[in-house]
């Protein structure tokens, strides 16, 4: 057994999630205002199951070799006439930034899925949710996120 004792991580956290945005290559000005931003994830994804008969204690698994960057999502302000923009962005594989609240950025390759907008109501803002999906190819090449801390 080894027992590891916690050290103290290394960077700098961040205090507040003001101000992120996303910006996508293929429309940087697209009418969206971002609200909230809940940047891609990473999953390993569910363990494989190793267990055999020579067992006699304990189930054994495995992790798996490939990981996945979660799905992204915002919910926006909208302009109507986003409509074009949006029609032109659906299914549209290309690279998507993340501008984090320090400066630094998360540049992946993905594609806006969804703009769904919520209840239009007196008294209160239009809002819509979208959401993006990280695909991590381009050209039919496996192409890895790229992180840049602020400068």
């Amino acid at each position: 057994m080894v027992t590891t004792a916690r050290s103290a991580p290394g960077g700098t956290k961040l205090e507040d999630g003001y101000s992120t945005k996303i910006a996508f290559a293929a429309d940087a000005d697209v009418s969206l205002w971002e609200k909230t931003v809940k940047p891609p994830g990473m999953d390993g994804g569910d363990a494989i199951e190793t267990t055999d008969m020579h067992n006699t204690d304990l189930r054994t698994m495995a992790a798996r070799a490939l990981k996945t960057m979660t799905t992204s999502t915002l919910n926006v302000s909208y302009d109507p006439a986003v409509y074009d923009q949006i029609d032109a962005l659906i299914n549209e594989n290309g690279w998507i930034t993340v501008h984090f609240p320090d400066l630094s950025t998360l540049d992946f390759v993905g594609y806006l899925k969804s703009f769904e907008p919520g209840d239009n109501a007196e008294g209160t803002q239009p809002t819509a949710a979208c959401q993006i999906i990280a695909t991590n190819t381009l050209a039919g090449v496996e192409t890895a996120f790229v992180y840049t801390a602020p400068a």
